[in-house]
């Protein structure tokens, strides 16, 4: 639970951690040996730093915090998907969800306790937004699933998406330090192109990752392309509007040249037409990207029904017409409300 008076020791930098055992008389090496067990070997105890002296781990633990997070419970798919709740430290819950697949194992990881978009057609958005989570939280969720990835299916994790609770770029210092830590030699040593951050399009939040050149890859959850529908799905979009997201959209290609990925749910009789298809199609030529095209999965708060096999199939071959990528993404883990747009906490025991 909530410790007051220890540090958490995975807010420190390196530098930092240099700093506190300098004041503790301790030589810095053993800051870099620490260092070391947290983020490369993911110690969840000072007790399994065995190349430390047992007097030292004893200091360690009297005055600072691994604030670990524990899974809670898990479910299984019929389609073999894991969907997870997570218990943090302070007794908040989140989701995080393993999809495995024949070519790739991805996590799906939660930035935030709750959300405060209110997206219409998203579980999440009907939680009130607790708080914002830290890196180490989000670095713990992605060890935690490699480790389901390795148990249950004999394989590693490959790839990571932001797309579980939360908008990350409203937690922008600390998902951007959970990503550094993820990728980090000294870290977990993943590469940043099997990384991608999903957002509901906070303009402002998409030019700094612009100026800070970043290379992992974006999502922007677009789901209409006039701004008529998007308001009415997704309020964030009457302050982040579509001509916004365009300008933000070329400074973040201008800075970085990485190509965007659009997620775009295709809703039964709301944005499933070929005229929808052809206002997505104009949005797509602003800067080099791809659409996926998702399957609608119901939630008890909202009526919104996936669009009919045909239509998506048009809307897709349409696309393709005008030279964008497109790929229809199926559904994973309905079945345990662990699909896009699913995530919320329906129980805290």
């Amino acid at each position: 639970m909530l410790t007051t008076k220890k540090t958490d020791i995975r807010s420190l930098n390196l530098a930092q951690l240099q700093q506190h055992f300098t004041a503790m008389k301790e030589p810095s090496y053993r800051a870099k040996q620490v260092y070391q067990w947290l983020w490369e070997k993911s110690a969840r105890t000072f007790a399994e730093m065995s190349n430390l002296s047992k007097e030292l781990r004893i200091k360690l633990d009297e005055n600072y915090a691994i604030n670990v997070v524990e899974v809670n419970n898990s479910q299984f798919s019929n389609d073999h998907t894991i969907k997870n709740t997570f218990r943090l430290y302070d007794g908040n819950i989140v989701e995080g969800v393993l999809i495995p697949m024949d070519d790739r194992m991805t996590a799906c990881v939660s930035s935030q306790v709750g959300c405060s978009l209110t997206c219409k057609f998203c579980a999440t958005g009907y939680m009130d937004r607790k708080r914002n989570l830290n890196a180490d939280e989000i670095y713990d969720q992605v060890v935690l699933i490699d480790q389901q990835a390795k148990q249950n299916y004999n394989a590693p994790l490959t790839n990571i998406v932001y797309m579980g609770m939360g908008e990350p770029l409203l937690n922008y210092a600390n998902v951007l330090k959970s990503i550094e830590r993820i990728t980090a030699p000294d870290g977990l040593n993943m590469s940043y192109k099997r990384i991608t951050v999903s957002t509901a399009g906070i303009s402002k939040m998409i030019k700094k990752l612009g100026d800070d050149g970043v290379k992992f890859n974006l999502a922007l959850s677009l789901h209409a392309a006039n701004d008529k529908k998007r308001n009415e799905i997704m309020p964030i979009n009457e302050h982040n509007t579509l001509k916004a997201l365009e300008e933000a959209l070329k400074y973040y290609y201008s800075k970085t040249k990485n190509a965007v990925t659009y997620e775009y749910i295709v809703f039964n009789h709301f944005n499933d037409e070929i005229e929808d298809a052809m206002e997505l199609a104009k949005f797509c030529k602003h800067v080099p990207c791809k659409v996926n095209l998702i399957e609608y999965n119901p939630i008890q708060f909202a009526d919104f029904v996936n669009a009919e096999g045909d239509k998506i199939d048009a809307f897709s071959n349409y696309l393709k017409s005008q030279g964008i990528t497109t790929n229809i993404r199926r559904s994973r883990g309905k079945d345990i409300d662990a699909a896009c747009g699913q995530l919320a906490v329906k129980q805290q025991n």
